[in-house]
């Protein structure tokens, strides 16, 4: 299969530490990795940056994907563009994590929308949203980078607006039409999508073409592709027959050790 997969190392490899899991994931055959954005700060020091770049570097792998600043995913923050309180802060992180994506020739920079504030107009939440994207996709465009904006299921992220392929398109389409940037796609993570009732094999023939990234994990326990009922190598099949070129990140909590959880890849996608 000529999908090229990457891993996300923000969720795989977590039993050892930040800047040892670039050699994990080339040790066990890849090539390109992922990270949502890894740092306590949207303005880290400068060595800490530069020790994730060696890190990366040194272990010969590729970033292909980054998240900008999401607040603390831990305890279940899931983005500031569209928070009042929040987003100087995300303004703050846009030049930095599109600077660090260009030392590392990374092309695709993910914008967590971020939940529904309380004590704000959704409707200016909205507003802020797209307006933060507009900044963020006119950065990003002076690296020849594109900002990919994602849908996550209400079940883990209830606060959470974006809850649909339809929702994404709709923000996606509103910043292009508002702002005149064009560098702005779909992120499609088929376990959040299916997790809403979307069928990947569906998503990919009607959507293909909008897709910025894809990132996989199987349904319901969010495990490695074949843990759940996802039949990936169909879903694979057809998005490589649908002319997508990009990326799929392997975004999924694994079953067991994250060096044993990639059986899967000659089992579903030979």
């Amino acid at each position: 299969m000529a999908i090229s997969f990457d891993v996300n190392l923000s969720i795989l490899f977590t039993e050892i530490p930040l800047l040892e899991r670039p050699a994990a994931a080339a040790a066990a055959g890849f090539s390109a990795v992922e990270l949502w954005w890894p740092f306590a700060t949207p303005v880290p020091a400068d060595g800490d940056l530069d020790a994730l770049q060696r890190a990366i570097q040194d272990a010969g792998v590729r970033l292909v994907g980054l998240n900008f600043d999401a607040g603390d995913m831990a305890r279940g923050e899931r983005g500031l563009l569209s928070r009042p309180a929040q987003s100087d802060r995300f303004v703050a992180n846009i030049d930095v994590a599109v600077g660090f994506a260009e030392r590392l020739g990374c092309t695709i920079l993910n914008a967590l929308y971020g939940n529904r504030d309380a004590d704000a107009d959704p409707v200016r939440q909205d507003e802020l949203a797209a307006e933060n994207l507009a900044k963020a996709a006119s950065a990003a465009a002076r690296t020849g980078a594109t900002v990919v904006v994602e849908a996550l299921n209400s079940y883990e992220s209830p606060h959470y607006p974006i809850t649909s392929s339809r929702g994404a398109i709709a923000v996606i389409d509103r910043v292009r039409k508002e702002s005149g940037v064009d560098n702005i796609s779909f992120l499609a993570d088929f376990y959040h999508l299916h997790r809403m009732g979307e069928e990947p094999l569906e998503l990919v023939d009607r959507l293909s073409a909008r897709f910025g990234h894809v990132q996989i994990a199987d349904v319901p326990g969010r495990g490695q592709p074949g843990t759940g009922t996802i039949p990936y190598g169909e879903v694979l099949g057809r998005l490589e027959k649908s002319g997508y070129a990009g990326q799929v990140g392997l975004e999924y909590k694994p079953v067991g050790p994250s060096a044993a959880s990639f059986g899967w890849l000659k089992e579903i996608a030979s």
